[in-house]
């Protein structure tokens, strides 16, 4: 049965008020199913006496939830989004957590005592889910440890009938429990995601010889919080315990996550991970792409085979696949490993030996970080404006949000065909004899000096500080990060460039390496296949190669985009793809 109450109802029934007749008491508290109330917020706690009776007496738990919802609204709206940002703070939605404290039941021995930990408690999400998903009882223990008191004395005051210990203090200042009965044998976190250049450099030397402690493992100085989280938890689970982690994707593909990946894999057991599609944000207010971790701290068994699943739900996932701790192990990347092709076990590797690649084609390069693009790319009218002589100016793409086709066409001076046209300003003469010889020139240099920009980082490692990179024009082109959506299923787009510009770093630029550069004096028309074959590759093709974050976000660097497969577009270059059938077959023999 579900009940709707308005607000009034629900006042009465937290109050125990009269005005609440005996019939509509009796229907709520036996009620099994949600009950739903209006949008206004019980702002003072103490009216969360009923409440606490009413889960001490073992009835539905769904009315506590829906307060602690109801101030987990309040307490965040008293924030700004940049001070919740500094402490990574994007609190776990309710369905999501019961979806995890359901996988995690059946990871669990049966009847076994639960010694709950949330070393990132908020409001108390998991904690609400545990006593919604798990009978009472079963619950032997539970502690959790927020840092920030805005939420944690209002979550003391929520839990304050339950057996909850709340610690209002860092959980990465804490001890681990010294005797093996006082450890944790179920942990479940949704840790801070601070990026690394919100950690105080001091902090960062502190949490590295901390995680190194707790588990002999040297994390990168490019993790995030969560990565400690992950590491310094060790000590505090039982062994055998279970741990669940909702994490972002990211430490599946970049260099930072690789320490991780290796304590997943040699220190405990990974059970399964879990990856949501990138356009289903799960923190409506943080652009991150999430994953769930469990795993059972003990060494991986022999054989042991790990399960990834993606897309879906965490109970109903779209596509689920087993996968080698020594496969995982080999794989650089693991955000694609549920939706690639199976791995071909009779030669362990020959396939990425073997298969073409983009690389195989084109040397791919990013395109210029000027380091001040609204100083250095101008328009053809304000240059002319200021007298900037035209051999010290560039034409160069706008960025691809202004391209309006995938193909573009130059003018008669070879420029692109379009509005604006816009130009990078580029000078390598030596100060005093631009000041010399180019006037116009150096009193526009100078007024950027006067910005501080031959301070910025990239113009520090340049000499003269106003030359920009060689990067000449690409005849080909792909756009370097992008979103997939439901009305854009290309995150990547390709580019058919005629003109002699260059590009900004939003793109890289594909140069054809010397037998595609033979093949197209051979074949003009060659190019133009190419391009259309390259937007035809499916997402997924690129999408696996690169990395991902929320909201629907792909990134992929020029090598990843290198590695990118290719087979049917080598078949339009006979003379790459006679090369590459010579080498396979010397390597079969």
């Amino acid at each position: 049965m579900k009940l709707l109450l308005d607000t009034h109802a629900f006042l009465w029934f937290i109050d125990d008020s009269p005005r609440l007749s005996t019939t509509a008491r009796a229907l709520i508290e036996d009620a099994a199913g949600c009950i739903w109330c209006g949008s206004a917020v019980v702002s003072d706690l103490s009216r969360s006496a009923r409440i606490h009776g009413l889960l001490h007496n073992g009835s539905d738990t769904s009315l506590l939830e829906l307060f602690r919802l109801r101030l987990q609204g309040q307490l965040d709206a008293a924030k700004t989004q940049d001070e919740r940002n500094r402490l990574g703070q994007f609190a776990t939605p309710t369905a999501l957590a019961t979806d995890i404290l359901t996988c995690t039941r059946n990871m669990l021995p049966e009847n076994a005592a639960i010694r709950f930990l949330d070393p990132a408690f908020g409001t108390g999400s998991f904690y609400s889910a545990l006593t919604r998903v798990f009978p009472p009882g079963r619950v032997a223990q539970a502690t959790g440890f927020e840092i920030d008191p805005h939420y944690g004395r209002q979550a003391q005051q929520l839990w304050q009938a339950s057996p909850l210990k709340l610690e209002l203090t860092d959980f990465t200042r804490a001890m681990a429990p010294a005797s093996v009965q006082d450890k944790f044998n179920l942990l479940i976190c949704n840790p801070p995601y601070v990026r690394h250049h919100h950690i105080p450099v001091d902090e960062k030397s502190r949490l590295l010889a901390l995680a190194r402690q707790a588990t002999g493992i040297q994390l990168n100085g490019l993790a995030g919080l969560y990565c400690y989280f992950m590491l310094l938890c060790h000590p505090w689970i039982a062994e055998g315990g279970l741990a669940g982690w909702l994490v972002p994707s990211e430490f599946m593909d970049v260099n930072y996550g690789r320490q991780v990946k290796r304590y997943l894999l040699e220190q405990v057991t990974l059970l399964r991970i879990h990856r949501f599609r990138p356009d289903d944000v799960q923190f409506g207010d943080a652009m991150v792409s999430s994953v769930v971790v469990w795993f059972r701290k003990e060494p991986p068994a022999p054989g042991h085979v790990a399960e990834f699943s993606y897309g879906g739900s965490l109970n109903a996932p779209t596509v689920t696949r087993p996968m080698s701790l020594d496969k995982l192990s080999a794989s650089a990347k693991w955000t694609g490993i549920s939706l690639s092709a199976e791995v071909e076990d009779i030669l362990p590797g020959a396939g990425d030996l073997l298969e073409p690649t983009l690389g195989d084609l084109f040397q791919i390069k990013r395109g210029i970080a000027t380091g001040a693009n609204d100083f250095f790319v101008i328009s053809k009218e304000r240059a002319a404006e200021l007298g900037l002589p035209r051999q010290f100016l560039t034409p160069i793409l706008p960025s691809p949000r202004y391209l309006e086709a995938d193909e573009v066409l130059a003018d008669e001076d070879q420029n692109p065909r379009l509005t604006p046209q816009l130009f990078l300003v580029d000078c390598s003469l030596p100060e005093e004899r631009l000041r010399r010889e180019q006037p116009a020139l150096w009193r526009y240099f100078d007024a950027g000096r006067a910005r501080g920009l031959d301070q910025r980082y990239l113009a520090t490692h340049r000499t003269p500080w106003y030359a920009q990179e060689h990067r000449p024009a690409a005849p080909l082109l792909c756009t370097y990060m992008g979103r997939q959506t439901a009305g854009k299923a290309r995150p990547f787009r390709f580019i058919l460039n005629h003109s002699r510009a260059t590009a900004p770093n939003v793109y890289l630029m594909l140069y054809p390496k010397p037998a595609l550069a033979a093949d197209l004096v051979r074949n003009p028309f060659l190019l133009r296949s190419i391009w259309v074959a390259l937007n035809r590759l499916p997402p997924q093709t690129l999408i696996s190669e690169g990395r991902v974050y929320g909201g629907g976000l792909h990134k992929i660097e020029p090598a990843e985009l290198a590695n990118a497969p290719v087979d049917g577009i080598m078949q339009l270059t006979p003379s790459i793809s006679q090369n590459l059938d010579k080498q396979l077959s010397l390597f079969s023999s």
